[in-house]
């Protein structure tokens, strides 16, 4: 099941999801829509390796926006930092981000229960397009569980995406070659 508007108020007022900023206006039916920081990075090498630390420059996105082009990986990030601490969050591009070409996850869509951050985003394009910090890219679903977690995300001892940032994270696939 998928948790409604109100459902996702309520949950809210427990403490049990948390969003920062929030406005009820971006609350539809049965999600939130989140929007896009103010930092974007890149990685620095060309030739990615998964079993090496692959570092990212940062940067921030102008005001008059920045163009996206094809063939290149971009790490963006939620403005929203979110707490979800009794539903699985899934993280979906809005239709209209779509329509432009743009993708904002390539394989994880889904966080976990106990997931306290901001939400790293994998940016591409299928052609050049204009971006801008603080657009609409994105919209948060909860579904909910059956049963209790044994161990949330945020008490994992393995969980690589625990330190609270505003800027994207690079994979940190490496470490489990460690």
């Amino acid at each position: 099941m998928i948790l409604t508007d109100s459902q996702i108020l309520s949950e809210m007022t427990k403490r049990t999801i948390v969003i920062k900023p929030f406005a009820v206006k971006y609350l539809g039916s049965n999600s939130y829509d989140v929007h896009l920081g103010s930092w974007l990075a890149m990685y620095k090498d060309e030739i990615l390796d998964a079993k090496h630390h692959n570092k990212v420059h940062h940067f921030r996105i102008p005001k008059e926006g920045l163009i996206l082009v094809p063939s290149k990986l971009y790490l963006g990030v939620t403005e929203e930092y979110t707490e979800t601490h009794r539903h699985v969050p899934f993280l979906e591009g809005k239709s209209s981000i779509g329509r432009l070409g743009i993708d904002i996850h390539a394989t994880a869509g889904k966080g976990d229960i106990g997931f306290c951050n901001t939400w790293t985003l994998e940016i591409s394009v299928r052609q050049p397009v204009r971006i801008y910090a603080g657009m609409p890219i994105g919209q948060l679903i909860y579904f909910v569980v059956d049963g209790e977690v044994a161990t949330p995300y945020n008490r994992k001892k393995s969980a690589k995406y625990n330190k609270r940032t505003v800027k994207p994270v690079e994979s940190m696939m490496w470490k489990n070659f460690l």
